[in-house]
């Protein structure tokens, strides 16, 4: 399988858009493969916009692919989000990798905007990715469902790469059978690689009955992490940044018991690798064996200093590692620069 390893933002810890693009040009020039920005829309946490961010990305760079982790179908209107995807992978040359949710129920966007309820979020997500593909890839669409009633639409520029792809995120068994109808991928979001094992194989099972297919290397995970000495603690505002992350993944889990799974560390050990660059690629490793081929990586960072940082050593200590025993032919990159193509 061919793996590839792409990072992103969980939170912003840079100041200004200088800062910003600063750690984008160093990733535009590195052998990174792609860059993620979360899709939150309401939080205490400076936090940018997932389309915006990504319209920026197009601009800014040439090489480098980015997407979304994972847009909420449900808070925006699926014409608008067709057409936004479309025009930035029109822009960008065909470098838009967007990742589509439904969003967790307790997410606070459902109390702060006019989305409605959560209930039946799945369904009106359902239709809006067989609209926007209808949109993506037809010259004229009408379309009239539960939730949505188009008539004679048309959609142009249409995305360039055709298909556009259309991966999708959660771990639910709804969102199981909706990777397998509609999703070219699935990413994962935190969580541990036995968890991403029995979802990969949930998926596969799935496609089996629609008759359709996945490439193998199109199934991916999130990994938040902290490259530092072993057994070094991080600062505490640092530990916050941590704390605040793990709070979000337990709440958007059912069942979880959040209070016990902090106290007994387990939800930090399975989400979170903060240790030696070794530590890190070996949690790679266990994606892999899951079989995961794409990895998303958040850094965890106080500020632009913090961040360069672990950028750095992710690039120098890590990606070689990463592409000796999984991508040969990227191996001989020196440093994480941009392999020859």
């Amino acid at each position: 399988m061919s793996v590839r390893i792409g990072i992103g933002l969980g939170s912003l810890p840079v100041e200004s858009a200088q800062e910003f693009f600063r750690w984008v040009d160093r990733c535009e020039d590195s052998a990174l493969d792609s860059l993620w920005q979360t899709d939150r829309l309401v939080s205490r946490e400076p936090q940018l916009e997932a389309l915006s961010t990504i319209s920026a990305l197009a601009a800014r760079t040439k090489r480098i692919k980015f997407g979304m982790n994972a847009v909420v179908i449900p808070f925006r209107n699926p014409l608008l989000l067709a057409k936004q995807c479309a025009t930035i992978d029109f822009l960008s040359n065909g470098r838009l990798l967007p990742v589509f949710g439904v969003g967790a129920e307790s997410a606070p966007e459902w109390r702060a905007s006019s989305s409605g309820s959560p209930a039946g979020r799945g369904t009106r997500a359902n239709e809006a990715l067989e609209l926007m593909q209808r949109l993506w890839t037809e010259p004229r669409v009408s379309y009239r469902g539960a939730h949505y009633d188009y008539t004679d639409v048309s959609l142009a520029p249409q995305p360039i790469q055709q298909p556009l792809p259309c991966w999708i995120g959660g771990s639910s068994p709804a969102a199981i059978r909706r990777t397998a109808r509609y999703g070219t991928g699935w990413l994962g979001g935190t969580q541990g690689p036995e968890r991403v094992r029995r979802v990969i194989q949930a998926i596969r099972r799935d496609l089996e009955a629609t008759g359709r297919e996945i490439a193998p290397d199109h199934y991916g995970a999130t990994l938040a992490f902290r490259l530092q000495a072993p057994g070094e603690r991080p600062e505490p505002r640092l530990e916050g940044v941590i704390e605040a992350r793990l709070r979000r993944a337990s709440a958007a889990r059912p069942g979880t018991n959040r209070s016990e799974a902090h106290a007994r560390g387990e939800l930090r050990q399975e989400l979170i690798a903060i240790g030696s660059a070794q530590a890190v690629v070996e949690r790679l490793r266990a994606y892999h064996r899951a079989g995961a081929a794409k990895y998303v990586l958040i850094p965890l960072a106080l500020d632009l200093r913090d961040l360069m940082e672990q950028t750095e050593r992710l690039l120098a200590e890590v990606l070689p590692e990463v592409h000796a025993w999984a991508n040969p032919s990227l191996s001989s990159s020196a440093g994480g620069e941009t392999p020859n193509p």
